[in-house]
C-alpha cells in the first residue's frame, strides 16, 4: 500500500472511536447490533485490525453514516477549472481539464495569419471540434476547411496541422492523450 493509503486507513480507528462516543454507544452495544465482536471492534478502533469493507459497511449502518464519514474520504471540491490560458505560437489554449496525464481537453484560439502548414506526426489520437470561425484542416494529403459545429478525428501518426485559413480567427476543442499535450503547448523546435 502506498503512504496516502497507510495514512488513511491509521485514522479510521479514532473516527470510529469518536463517532462511537458521539452517538453514546457502548463496544456490547456496537457488537450486538452490527454482528462483530466487542474484541474486534476494540482492536479496530485502536488500529490494531486493520479496516476492510465488511467490518466497515455493518458499522456505519449501526451508527447510520455514510462510509465515506467512517473512511474520512476526502470532500468533494468544487468542480470548476479555473486554469490559466498559455499562449503557444500564437495560439492560446485554456486548459479544460485538471488533472495531468491522461486524456487532456483544450479550448483553442488560432488568431487570424497567413500560416504555411508543418505537418508534424507525434504518437497519440486526437479530436477537434469547431465553436466558431473556419479551421484549416491538413491530415495527410487531406487539406480541408472546417466551420463550426464539425468534429475530426485523426491518429496523429498521420502527418497533420490545423491552423488559420487567413479569413478569420477560430475557437475549437481539442481532446487529446499526453503525447498530444506535449506536441501541442511545448516550444516550437530550433530549425538547423
Amino acid at each position: 500500500m502506498n503512504d496516502d493509503t497507510d495514512e488513511v486507513l491509521a485514522e479510521v480507528g479514532p473516527r470510529l472511536r469518536r463517532i462511537r462516543k458521539e452517538r453514546g454507544a457502548t463496544l456490547a452495544g456496537l457488537s450486538a447490533a452490527t454482528g462483530i465482536s466487542v474484541s474486534t471492534l476494540s482492536r479496530l478502533e485502536s488500529g490494531l485490525r486493520r479496516p476492510s469493507l465488511e467490518l466497515l459497511l455493518p458499522i456505519a449502518r449501526a451508527h447510520q453514516v455514510p462510509l465515506d464519514e467512517l473512511v474520512g474520504a476526502p470532500p468533494v471540491t468544487d468542480p470548476r477549472v479555473r486554469a490559466e490560458p498559455l499562449v503557444r505560437h500564437g495560439r492560446t489554449f485554456w486548459p479544460l481539464t485538471r488533472q495531468p496525464g491522461g486524456l487532456q481537453a483544450f479550448k483553442v484560439l488560432v488568431p487570424q495569419r497567413a500560416e504555411e502548414p508543418e505537418l508534424r506526426t507525434h504518437e497519440g489520437y486526437e479530436w477537434l471540434y469547431v465553436l466558431s470561425g473556419r479551421l484549416r484542416v491538413v491530415l495527410a494529403e487531406h487539406d480541408v476547411v472546417m466551420t463550426a459545429g464539425e468534429a475530426a478525428e485523426f491518429d496523429t501518426r498521420v502527418p497533420h496541422w490545423f491552423g488559420s485559413t487567413g479569413e478569420g480567427p477560430a475557437e475549437f476543442l481539442s481532446l487529446f492523450g499526453p503525447q498530444g499535450e506535449r506536441m501541442h503547448v511545448r516550444a516550437r523546435p530550433k530549425k538547423a
